[in-house]
């Protein structure tokens, strides 16, 4: 016998997003593009699952509300950079520069940043995301500009690392990384793009252009070890 549908799951229009993607994905596809699109105040849950093509009780089925989509939709611009971090971070410096580390790290996180769906990024500076409940967002965004810190702090030359301070100097960086975000509101980010940030990082930790080719190369090396 063929196992029942559960209630609230049956479409009645087109879904957003690609053909294969679930129903979770497309929904927070919908709710990334409405909330770029007409702000995430003006954004309901009603419009989000009418842009997927399902009732509104079926969202709820896979979130509890807008801002659950927006917790996740947050995070999916920062953890894939954290995760990619720790295991870079682990092979410092023992079998890599600090600075070819910092560089692959912001190559990185450009690449997530280009790729969260509709620039979600620009929502960073939404009051909302100051609440509490974004607490685990602002917690994994904090880990990776520590991360930020602590590679910039080893990758620096001395004057820039006393004269600027390790927290400080992971504030910069990791916000010189986010111009990306920028960028997106224009046009699409290429690989020139990342190469110049990475590059411009180093350039903040008081690097050479020997150095900062030297890292470019040994990040290479670094990413297939990751």
């Amino acid at each position: 016998m063929a196992q029942q549908a559960r209630p609230g799951r049956p479409r009645h229009a087109p879904g957003s997003g690609p053909a294969t993607a679930t129903p979770r994905e497309q929904i927070l596809d919908a709710a990334a593009a409405l909330f770029a699109e007409r702000g995430f105040a003006a954004t309901t849950t009603r419009l989000i699952a009418e842009r997927v093509g399902i009732r509104q009780a079926s969202l709820y089925y896979h979130f509890a509300g807008k801002d659950e989509l927006l917790i996740e939709l947050l995070h999916t611009s920062v953890r894939p950079s954290l995760e990619a971090v720790r295991r870079i971070e682990a092979l410092v410096p023992d079998r890599a520069t600090a600075a070819a580390a910092l560089y692959l790290l912001a190559l990185i996180d450009v690449e997530t940043l280009s790729r969260t769906p509709h620039n979600v990024g620009t929502l960073y500076l939404l009051p909302e995301v100051q609440h509490e409940r974004y607490d685990s967002f602002r917690a994994e965004r904090q880990e990776l500009q520590d991360a930020y810190s602590r590679l910039g702090a080893q990758a620096a030359w001395p004057a820039v690392r006393d004269g600027t301070g390790p927290q400080r100097l992971g504030e910069l960086l990791i916000q010189l990384t986010e111009v990306v975000i920028q960028i997106r509101r224009s046009r699409e980010p290429d690989n020139t793009d990342a190469q110049t940030i990475a590059a411009s990082c180093l350039r903040l930790c008081g690097c050479s252009q020997p150095e900062i080719d030297q890292a470019r190369s040994e990040a290479g090396d670094l990413l297939a070890r990751t």
